[in-house]
């Protein structure tokens, strides 16, 4: 698709186009938009906006460039027909994307060894973004981050690289992503963005250029730091109330009561928070809260809430392990003898990332307290999975199992039922579903949910 199609915008001379904003240059096609990184975040944002601009989708992986530029989404999570008709190109060539004059960073933002942010990708994308910025250039970022972090570590990048000066020679913005992976119903358009800039003149613009593709319209933040706060806090939020429910989780099972049927029953009430237990993994809800404890600390405050819930919830893996070896020894099964089949790895259910999810703790502590671990699941890839933990993931069930852990609500799993599970177990065995997937079809097992 011509980005010059789909607008009312008349074509203007060269010369004429700064008395334009950015967006109506963008729009009009006099200038193109920059996506950096080529993730679950910044692909599916840089499709939607070569549906009416120009586009240059930039990403240091050329396998992930080449994949893209065949119409194949390396996340799995697009279809080939949302590339079709796409005024786009993909390119891991910095100088290709030297054209643009409004760059929308989208890299990772991830945690490290010792549960500190880990800036490297940002950093890297913000000094790639530095070697082709421009005078009168937009730079938006979408990663979290901290509050403060796009202004401390992001903006310093870009002057001390290009001799610019912010407000004054370029723009900057942050416009948090708020994609939600394996999400068919909340997609891009249908979420509200929010938008910042440095200055009143780019958050209109920033805000046009967003609310040109987002349905759902756009939220305009005071501040950049604004925008960065109402972002971490999302999933700090979340990671807080599951912290709860895991250990209210805990709590019940040793009371002998199903937490399940306790939430059920609280949430007739209208203002019960309706959150389930879990673990709490993926590069968002498991890695976010981390980013603001820094910075709280930082400023010297003691994010006691916060940093108890993170731990509780890292917890989960480990609590599970203990309780199913113990109710394999209550069955006098030797835990040493006994073999588990773990059905799912990924973060979350349909989706194939991997990346930080919480069932590979799980698996290592089944190990560590003796059993002997099978693990399947239809989305994975099989060798992303060997080269990222070591774990070997089976294309099917290999033996008669003792205990059958469910441990990511696929679809695939909601429809297997005791006749599957007398298939694969061995007498007398456990089901571990942690979300409740199989419940109410596996009668007359020793089932358990957390």
């Amino acid at each position: 698709m011509n980005a010059l199609l789909n607008t009312n915008i008349e074509t203007k001379p060269a010369h004429e186009v700064s008395e334009w904003g950015m967006y109506e240059q963008l729009l009009s096609g006099q200038s193109e938009i920059a996506v950096v990184g080529l993730g679950y975040v910044g692909l599916p944002i840089a499709l939607e906006f070569a549906k009416d601009f120009s586009v240059v989708g930039f990403d240091i992986n050329s396998a992930r460039v080449d994949m893209m530029r065949e119409g194949i989404d390396p996340s799995n999570e697009l279809e080939e027909e949302e590339f079709e008709k796409k005024n786009i190109a993909f390119t891991s060539n910095l100088q290709e994307m030297s054209r643009a004059k409004f760059y929308v960073v989208a890299v990772p933002t991830p945690i490290n060894e010792n549960n500190e942010p880990d800036l490297k990708p940002l950093i890297g994308a913000t000094t790639s973004v530095a070697k082709v910025l421009k005078k009168g250039d937009y730079v938006v970022f979408e990663s979290t981050v901290y509050p403060g972090c796009t202004e401390e570590v992001c903006v310093p990048i870009l002057e001390k690289e290009t001799g610019l000066k912010l407000n004054e020679d370029f723009k900057i913005g942050y416009s948090p992503e708020r994609i939600n992976p394996g999400d068919k119903v909340n997609t891009l358009t249908k979420i509200t963005k929010v938008v910042s800039g440095s200055d009143e003149e780019s958050l209109n613009q920033i805000a046009k250029v967003y609310g040109h593709i987002i349905e759902a319209g756009v939220h305009r933040s005071s501040s950049i730091k604004v925008a960065e706060a109402s972002k971490v806090i999302e999933n700090t939020q979340r990671d807080v109330n599951i912290a709860l429910i895991n250990e209210l989780s805990v709590i019940f099972n040793k009371l002998g009561i199903d937490t399940y049927e306790v939430l059920e029953s609280a949430g007739t009430k209208w203002n019960f928070l309706k959150f389930q237990p879990g673990l709490v993994g993926g590069h968002c809800i498991g890695v976010d809260p981390y980013y603001l404890i820094h910075k709280a600390k930082e400023v010297g405050v003691d994010p006691a809430v916060i940093t108890s819930s993170r731990a509780r919830n890292n917890e989960m893996a480990g609590n599970l392990a203990f309780s199913l070896a113990e109710k394999l020894q209550a069955k006098g099964k030797e835990v040493e003898n006994c073999k588990v089949l773990v059905q799912g790895i990924t973060f979350k259910e349909d989706v194939s990332d991997i990346r930080n999810s919480k069932v590979v703790d799980l698996i290592k502590e089944l190990e560590f307290q003796g059993l002997q671990v099978d693990v399947t699941d239809p989305y994975a890839d099989r060798e992303e999975v060997w080269e990222e933990y070591g774990i070997e993931l089976k294309s099917k069930p290999e033996h008669r199992y003792d205990a059958v852990v469910v441990a990511v609500n696929h679809k695939q799993y909601s429809f297997l039922d005791k006749s599957y599970y007398h298939t694969i177990c061995a007498s007398d065995p456990i089901i571990l579903d942690l979300k409740k997937t199989v419940a109410g079809r596996v009668n007359g097992y020793d089932y358990l949910s957390m």
